[in-house]
């Protein structure tokens, strides 16, 4: 799989968020998206999902053989954030199940064993709005690593996550996000810290140009 921005710029109103932003994502490798708060990482993201629509340049998709059209590119992204909301009337069973209908678990998984893989085998019968925040920010974790999609989007991933939740994340991120394409948008490196590629937010900022990526050794 394989993302790529040429000249893309967002903005609200007259303000630019970001502009002049020439990136190329390939599946198999994870990128980090840094910046300070404010300075807009997420909504690059969201560009990058194609949930906001940019105000210059272009995004393109493309498989392995194929180019996607872009209003077929959601089929290809799973996306966690945590101000996306659940179905908090729902139990956790039914909350995946209803997901799970719209697209497939990863090869081999079903409802039991993500809840198995996220540690909240107590509560799978209980509604979701009893859940605490970590607990939450588990089950939007989940919704996102165990679908079935070669791109894998992540804001902030630990929010409200304690040390365990921490320590879970990056487990599920080395046993089930290897071969994906992996984005994390965040300002803390606990959040980011097996990225390769590192995209300064900042370098999009207003007319500057630079080079985006640092790769770690």
């Amino acid at each position: 799989m394989k993302i790529k921005l040429s000249g893309a710029g967002k903005r609200f109103n007259r303000e630019w968020i970001f502009r002049n932003a020439d990136l190329e994502f390939l599946s198999g490798i994870s990128y980090a998206i840094t910046g300070p708060n404010g300075s807009g990482k997420s909504t690059l993201l969201q560009s990058i999902a194609g949930m906001l629509h940019l105000n210059e340049g272009s995004i393109s998709y493309a498989s392995t053989n194929n180019n996607i059209p872009p209003d077929e590119a959601f089929q290809y992204i799973s996306f966690s954030a945590p101000y996306l909301e659940v179905i908090e009337e729902m139990t956790l069973v039914e909350f995946l199940k209803f997901h799970f209908q719209f697209k497939n678990y990863l090869e081999g998984m079903n409802a039991q064993e993500v809840i198995e893989a996220i540690g909240l085998q107590a509560a799978a019968q209980k509604q979701i709005r009893y859940y605490s925040s970590g607990m939450k920010q588990r089950v939007k974790l989940a919704q996102a690593i165990f679908t079935n999609t070669p791109v894998v989007l992540l804001d902030e991933p630990c929010s409200n996550l304690d040390i365990q939740g921490i320590e879970l994340y990056h487990s599920l991120i080395q046993n089930y996000c290897k071969e994906r394409l992996v984005i994390v948008c965040s300002n803390d490196e606990v959040e980011y810290s097996f990225c390769k590629e590192r995209i300064a937010i900042t370098n999009f900022k207003s007319n500057l140009r630079g080079r985006a990526f640092r790769r770690d050794t």
